[in-house]
């Protein structure tokens, strides 16, 4: 339940952010942050959820996360403007950080048996693919019937029930050795991420040589390389840099963030063009897009079973072709493309998403210690959220900047050099999966490791 609501916020908020826009008369820029406040605050706070469970109780955390969601949530709904709904999209975001990374610490601690633990994670799992399929059509549902403000409001209610059966059923557990806290790398990987984000989405607007959005860049440049040996230097570090020695990891951390940037950028754009290039209703949009949504369901369990069979190295080359492909034929879209060319592109990236998904925490994993996995585990998680708010933030500076003007049917024409970008990301991610997973690959990460 905690997972569906996580995951339905990403596609159904898409879905509404015509209506939004409308509604509360914000800018480009402000569309791009009500996707992205919540992604920025979800990255950033995600290992640190993970440890502070760990440390003082898992249940009395998921049920502070789901209390936090849920009246997020609420306040959400009730936002009078869209400098509110960005406060409260923060909010909602401390308290999904709290959610799922505990969710899984809660199902490996309640399932000792292996079989049972594995069926417990793939049903987890497979409610992500259900949440892409219900998403986009939901969401396009309670924006026709009652108004953006219901697909906050429609999360209320779960929150609540799964809240209260946590309390009746879930036991409560900690590590035996939980992490050390480290706060310093933690401010500066939020520091880094902000500054990031903030100069990417602002910079059409200030100006991308004006003295404001220069610093921000300098700042991101210098917490980054202020982390590596702060981290270095400390003997349970947030990150652990030395995890990147192995091409495996770094393959899969790099291929996360890529990825997931096609999944923010192709949800952002293509609600923007299907509303208000084409003149869709939010159901139809959502109904369109419903290609993309079966093949991540359909081909993430298949790519699952082959990783498990023959690696990753066979899903992550699809993948890499496959949203290539997908990206290739939206890059000449108009308002009038016929609807069966859409849904091959939209299919083909939904396919490569699906494809993708699993490999990356398959590579991130393989090969690290045993008492590791966990950390390399959140370190994948954190790089495809990551990828999600920088996808919604390159993707959308590119076509239309802070300004309203893009909006309407010149969008489709604006979008294309973002389309070509995401078909760039295809091919990296073909190129990181033909060399990441080689034997010599593989080889390099145990001397790395060692």
């Amino acid at each position: 339940m905690s997972i569906l609501i996580v995951s339905l916020d990403t596609t159904i908020v898409n879905v509404a952010l015509p209506a939004i826009h409308r509604s509360l008369h914000g800018s480009f820029s402000g569309l791009q942050w009500t996707i992205d406040a919540y992604t920025l605050v979800l990255a950033s706070l995600l290992m640190l959820a993970g440890s502070t469970a760990d440390r003082i109780g898992r249940k009395r955390v998921f049920q502070v996360g789901l209390a936090v969601f849920s009246l997020a949530s609420l306040l959400c709904a009730l936002a009078p403007s869209l400098g509110a709904l960005v406060a409260a999209r923060v909010l909602q975001a401390i308290g999904g950080s709290m959610l799922n990374p505990v969710a899984m610490s809660i199902i490996r601690n309640v399932f000792e048996d292996a079989q049972e633990r594995a069926q417990a994670i793939g049903v987890w799992a497979g409610v992500v693919g259900i949440s892409m399929v219900l998403g986009p059509v939901v969401g396009g549902a309670l924006v026709d019937s009652g108004g953006w403000r219901w697909v906050f409001l429609v999360n209320v209610p779960i929150g609540i029930l799964a809240l209260l059966l946590t309390a009746l059923l879930v036991p409560e557990s900690r590590a035996p050795h939980p992490r050390r806290r480290d706060p310093v790398g933690q401010a500066i990987v939020m520091t880094m991420l902000f500054s990031l984000t903030y100069s990417i989405i602002e910079g059409p607007r200030a100006g991308w040589d004006s003295p404001g959005i220069v610093a921000l860049f300098a700042l991101a440049v210098a917490c980054l390389a202020t982390l590596v040996p702060y981290e270095l230097r400390r003997p349970e570090p947030l990150i652990d840099p030395r995890f990147f020695r192995s091409p495996p990891f770094a393959g899969a951390s790099a291929t996360a963030v890529l990825a997931f940037a096609v999944l923010g950028g192709f949800l952002f754009l293509n609600t923007i063009y299907l509303q208000d290039a084409r003149g869709l209703s939010p159901l139809e949009a959502g109904l369109y897009t419903s290609p993309m949504a079966l093949g991540w369901l359909i081909f993430g369990p298949l790519s699952g079973r082959l990783v498990g069979k023959l690696g990753p190295r066979p899903s992550l080359l699809v993948a890499g072709v496959a949203i290539t492909t997908g990206a290739a034929l939206l890059t000449a879209i108009t308002p009038y493309t016929a609807p069966g060319y859409l849904f091959a592109a939209y299919a083909a990236v939904g396919l490569g998403l699906g494809l993708v998904n699993p490999p990356i925490t398959n590579a991130a994993v393989s090969g690290m210690p045993s008492a590791q996995a966990g950390v390399a585990s959140a370190v994948a998680s954190t790089s495809r959220l990551v990828g999600v708010t920088l996808g919604v933030a390159v993707c959308g500076a590119i076509a239309g900047g802070a300004t309203t003007a893009a909006i309407g049917p010149g969008f489709a024409a604006a979008s294309h050099p973002a389309w070509w970008l995401m078909t760039a990301f295809g091919v990296a991610i073909l190129a990181l999966g033909a060399v990441t997973t080689t034997e010599r690959a593989k080889a390099s990460a145990a001397r790395a490791l060692a």
